[in-house]
């Protein structure tokens, strides 16, 4: 958070009021949407909870986006019809449990409001802010959830061996707040966050090469879907 704070000295001035209470409710809807989904990861339920999160955060931005007026070519729509069952087929995983599945499908639910409601909250912001938006969300966003921290008693001092992924953690996570604000400024908030949304694409990629996990059928044809869908949403 200090050093995102102070590159927009640098790179512009201060953004109007407007710009700073968008990216304020941006960053508490976020703050959200993370919360439910690692409430949902933590109960077990990863199976259910991370694909509802990831479409509904896809499915409900796209919505508005044509609501507002995108309207995005023949080729580029064919990308999102295919990315988006690519991100389902990404975040499966067989599982044996079944108990408690609408619990997990609400939370998961609710976790994708919250992201969508970033993702749109923050496209309402001007291009002439540059970086302002993602500092006032991070402003509301951090203590919004060290006061949830805190009304939960949980412990705010990490241990030692989680300080350092923490950290490594929250920068990767600052750089693509960056690069989707980057992104829908420079296109369309339909295209930035479908091809956003592909993130469980990297996460099992990574999972064969680290881990040597193998990769089920479906988790293969997730990640062609994924190429398809980003190589047509490039062309259109």
């Amino acid at each position: 958070l200090i050093a995102l704070i102070a590159v927009p000295f640098i790179i512009g001035p201060p953004p109007s009021l407007q710009t700073w209470l968008w990216g304020a409710a941006a960053g508490l809807s976020g703050a959200a949407g993370l919360s439910f989904l690692y409430q949902g990861l933590a109960e077990g339920r990863a199976v259910i909870v991370s694909p509802t999160a990831a479409l509904t955060g896809a499915a409900l931005p796209v919505l508005f986006g044509v609501l507002t007026g995108e309207r995005p070519d023949p080729i580029t729509w064919s990308g999102v019809a295919i990315a988006l069952p690519a991100i389902l087929l990404l975040s499966f995983e067989r599982s044996d449990k079944r108990g408690a599945v609408i619990k997990s499908l609400r939370t998961g639910l609710i976790a994708g409001v919250g992201f969508s409601g970033f993702f749109i909250l923050l496209s309402r912001t001007g291009e002439q802010s540059g970086l302002w938006p993602l500092v006032a969300a991070r402003s509301a966003s951090v203590p919004a959830l060290l006061l949830a921290t805190i009304i939960r008693r949980k412990p705010l001092i990490l241990n030692k061996g989680s300080r350092r992924a923490t950290l490594f953690a929250g920068t990767l996570d600052m750089l693509a707040n960056i690069f989707y604000l980057l992104a829908f400024r420079s296109g369309m908030l339909i295209t930035a966050v479908v091809v956003t949304a592909m993130y469980p694409a990297p996460t099992v990629i990574l999972q064969r090469i680290v881990f040597k996990e193998k990769l089920s059928s479906l988790r293969i044809a997730g990640l062609l879907l994924a190429l398809t869908g980003i190589a047509l949403i490039g062309l259109g």
